[in-house]
């Protein structure tokens, strides 16, 4: 097989290639050149607004470096031991060769992960196909547990009552932290709505969040057109992690995301999230909704937004429920976005949830709302008797519906084992994961008439589908120590791709299996980021394995191990291990990276996609 060392990709409105660099007397420059994200070398603009992070804790010497070459602070990124500023583009390459500074960044945007399309009012049932109802049975609705939910914002409404919202701040610079766009009054609704509205003897269905007992800490990063900047994710990032004990903070949702740049070790979001996870914070994030995206001819895969891309951090991916409340017809959605990560090649989502078509919270003024007015659940589908709008359900679709019922699955496990790590809690919900998914399946858009093919392979799925009670069951078994870093996919010395946890070298595919010689995705380009020591890439073109190792099977649990299903002979190891050292040395050269500001769903809207 060989390296592809000269393929452009496509990647929205814009797309940038890396050149092959050669290293040699040119070594300063090419040390200052990498400090500099590829996606600001060459920058036009006079002035540039930069994330920079620096080996040292964030002072005014650090600061001074930049406000003495022209440059301005925005905001202090203590997480990342950095700021936010702007600068002369001109300056860049004087403050990269200041030993000082580790990594420059653009302050990129970032946006909600929503799906566009047409909407059609019907029950999802994801209760019932996570089984919320047998956490509920034993107690546990997530009480006493603190989920930051940067967002938004998050409205007034009856089913999350102000004193469910314990803490509310505003990053976007409006001092506005209510919601509205639309989004973040939703995915709060998904983790803790109460179903207060939907409640009663002439209620056929009440709309209830995953754990309704958790306290809400509000911290608004989107406008009111659902976008913002990584800075103001960082910074609130930061302020979660400063108000860890004060709240008891455990969780952080993420159902946001941008474009992949560079590799997680220097995207400056990705920094962030790690440090909440040393601060003892799980982070869940959506995966993206780019699963549609074929212009490097990968069908979706290799499209996992930032900082899913992370390997400390819980990735989800969307699942469409079918409108019933069995999980066995349940199918992924085709806009749900695929691994592995570019550049890094780590294998996510983590697992997947409901996020097709999913009923929760809205205000009749928020952006979303008057946008789409047929998004408005109908008071008859909850209702005896009803008729008319909803004034308080709206229905969206895309990961960041997925993202926060992981999210309040996560606090129903914390309540229940106030004393796991974010990696257990992680390991937990990944080892339990139902993997016993339709493998292939195939959906019409009904607007577009365009068919797309899905099948429920590691990269589409992860580790399986969110069940709730399998992983309160198990709670008991998962083990103290252990470390629940995404496995990477990696190519040995005979050219077959390896899930790895350790050392590539190692040549262990620890309970993820070896795809042995097999073409895992379609399309005929390569992901290309920085290569494994054999120069090979992750994706391949050719036909689809469907079967074998890919797809996920068999039981979770051996004894007092957690592994993953389908045939493996580490009966004894656990999951995931250590760190992941990539064999050999790694360059730029026969890199890939998409530009453009995040690609065309995940910046808008809605719909129900299937």
């Amino acid at each position: 097989m060989k390296s592809k060392t000269s393929r452009s990709a496509m990647w929205g409105k814009k797309f940038l290639i890396v050149s092959a660099l050669v290293i040699g007397g040119a070594g300063l420059l090419f040390a200052q050149h990498n400090k500099i994200s590829s996606d600001l070398q060459g920058s036009t603009p006079a002035q540039v607004n930069v994330i920079v992070q620096f080996n040292q804790p964030v002072s005014a010497v650090m600061h001074a470096k930049v406000i003495n070459r022209g440059g301005t602070l925005k905001r202090e990124l203590h997480s990342i031991r950095g700021g936010a500023y702007s600068m002369p583009a001109s300056q860049l390459e004087s403050l990269a060769a200041d030993p000082t500074v580790l990594h420059i960044s653009p302050d990129r945007p970032v946006h909600s992960l929503l799906t566009s399309g047409g909407t059609v009012a019907a029950l999802d049932h994801h209760l019932e196909t996570v089984n919320a109802a047998a956490a509920w049975s034993q107690g546990l609705t997530g009480t006493g547990i603190g989920v930051a939910v940067i967002d938004s914002g998050i409205a007034a409404v009856d089913d999350l009552p102000a004193g469910k919202v314990v803490y509310s701040q505003d990053f976007t610079g409006s001092n506005n932290t209510t919601d509205l766009y639309g989004h973040g009054t939703h995915v709060g609704g998904i983790i803790a709505g109460s179903g207060k509205d939907s409640t009663g003897s002439n209620f056929t269905y009440t709309f209830k969040g995953i754990a309704p007992g958790v306290n809400i800490i509000n911290l608004r990063v989107l406008d009111a057109n659902g976008n913002g900047t990584s800075s103001a994710v960082i910074s609130a990032i930061d302020t979660a992690i400063a108000l860890k004990k004060t709240y008891n903070i455990r969780i952080i949702n993420l159902s946001l995301g941008g474009g992949v740049f560079e590799p997680y070790t220097q995207d400056p979001v990705c920094q962030a999230v790690e440090q909440a996870y040393q601060a003892g914070i799980l982070v869940v994030t959506s995966a993206g909704n780019e699963g549609r995206n074929n212009s490097a001819d990968t069908n979706g895969y290799g499209t996992i937004t930032s900082p899913g891309n992370d390997p400390y951090i819980l990735t989800v991916g969307a699942m469409n429920t079918m409108s019933t409340a069995t999980a066995t017809d349940d199918i992924p959605t085709s806009y749900s976005s695929k691994g592995p990560s570019l550049w890094d090649q780590v294998i996510k989502p983590d697992l997947v949830a409901p996020g097709n078509l999913i009923v929760s919270l809205y205000t009749p003024n928020e952006t979303l709302a008057q946008e789409n007015p047929g998004n408005i659940v109908p008071t008859s589908l909850y209702q005896t008797g009803g008729s008319g709008s909803s004034h308080e359900y709206f229905i969206l679709s895309g990961t960041s519906m997925a993202a926060p019922m992981v999210s309040g699955a996560a606090a129903l496990i914390l309540q229940k084992n106030p004393n796991l790590t974010p990696d257990q809690v992680k390991e937990l919900l990944m080892a339990t994961a139902n993997k016993n998914l339709i493998q292939s399946s195939t959906v019409t858009d009904p607007l577009t008439g365009v068919t797309y093919s899905e099948q429920a392979d590691i990269f589409t799925v992860g580790a399986g589908y969110l069940n709730i009670p399998e992983a309160l069951q198990y709670i008991g078994y998962v083990p103290s120590g252990v470390s629940a870093m995404s496995p990477f996919a990696a190519v040995d010395n005979q050219g077959n791709i390896d899930l790895v946890i350790g050392t590539p070298a190692s040549g262990q595919s620890v309970a993820w299996g070896s795809i042995q010689n097999q073409n895992i995705v379609w399309g005929s380009s390569a992901l290309l980021g920085p290569s494994t020591s054999q120069s090979e890439s992750v994706i391949w073109g050719g036909s689809t394995l469907v079967g074998n190792s890919v797809i996920w099977g068999g039981s979770t649990l051996v004894g007092n191990s957690v592994i993953w299903g389908g045939s493996t002979s580490q009966t004894e190891s656990v999951i995931w291990g250590g760190s992941v050292i990539w064999g050999g040395s790694t360059s730029l050269a026969s890199s890939v990276i998409w530009g453009g500001s995040t690609a065309t769903a995940d910046t808008v809207l809605h719909g129900d996609q299937p």
